[in-house]
């Protein structure tokens, strides 16, 4: 299909039941579209076992994974420049570990990326036939609030800032991940405004965003009231 090579970024903390899972899915559908592709795993210290399973995957696809684990948790920002750091691929496709991303759709983000030659083409619930299933009412509403939010206070002329399935030209992540300041849920969006503002190219991805199956949700209220603080700290500075 092309000589790119994607590295595809997998942060995981207590993702042991989900892991086995992702990689499989993740190999089928690169392995049938014939794209070259490595794996990272880049565990922060999950206390589960999440690296021991990672290990047992790494002895059945060999090179297709690499494993870069972290002593502890030190936040989604800096686990995609450790992320960087190791990888090989020219681009950078960073999802997340708990099958809420499936990636059936990676290739479709590859074949817009190509055809448009975009910088960033980022997976939106809220445009064509994308959705979000398994979310109660209240956690629709704040992503519908959030997003809503967002739209109006940023204008990132995107549908979807606050999704963290995307894929990236490797030397506009670096040089986006320098530029934000942002830290846990508001990094995704941080890093969609910051682009606008350097008029990199952003094509946008319908996609299927399915809760968690195995595991907890990492999102409480302590997030949702930090959101609020970085989404106005955003709105002052960009």
């Amino acid at each position: 299909m092309t000589a790119n090579k994607y590295s595809i970024l997998l942060p995981t903390y207590n993702e042991r039941d989900n892991l086995p899972i992702i990689v499989w899915l993740i190999v089928k559908y690169m392995t049938e579209a014939n794209i070259d592709y490595e794996i990272i795993v880049i565990d922060d210290g999950s206390p589960d076992g999440t690296l021991d399973v990672a290990k047992q995957l790494q002895r059945i696809y060999e090179d297709r994974i690499l494993l870069r684990p972290r002593a502890s948790k030190l936040g989604l920002g800096t686990a995609y420049i450790h992320g960087i750091e190791h990888a090989n691929g020219n681009f950078i496709i960073i999802m997340d570990a708990d099958l809420s991303h499936h990636p059936k759709f990676i290739p479709k983000f590859i074949e817009l990326q190509q055809t448009k030659n975009l910088d960033i083409v980022t997976g939106t619930r809220y445009n064509g036939d994308g959705g979000v299933y398994g979310w109660d009412f209240k956690r629709k509403l704040i992503s519908r609030g959030a997003n809503f939010l967002s739209q109006l206070l940023l204008r990132p002329n995107v549908s979807d800032l606050t999704g963290s399935f995307r894929l990236y030209k490797k030397d506009v992540l670096r040089k986006l991940i320098s530029r934000c300041t942002s830290k846990g849920y508001v990094f995704q969006m941080e890093m969609i405004v910051r682009a606008r503002q350097l008029n990199y190219t952003v094509g946008e991805v319908p996609i299927s965003f399915v809760d968690r199956v195995y595991g907890q949700s990492k999102l409480g209220g302590s997030e949702i009231i930090q959101f609020a603080k970085n989404l106005l700290y955003l709105f002052a500075t960009t």
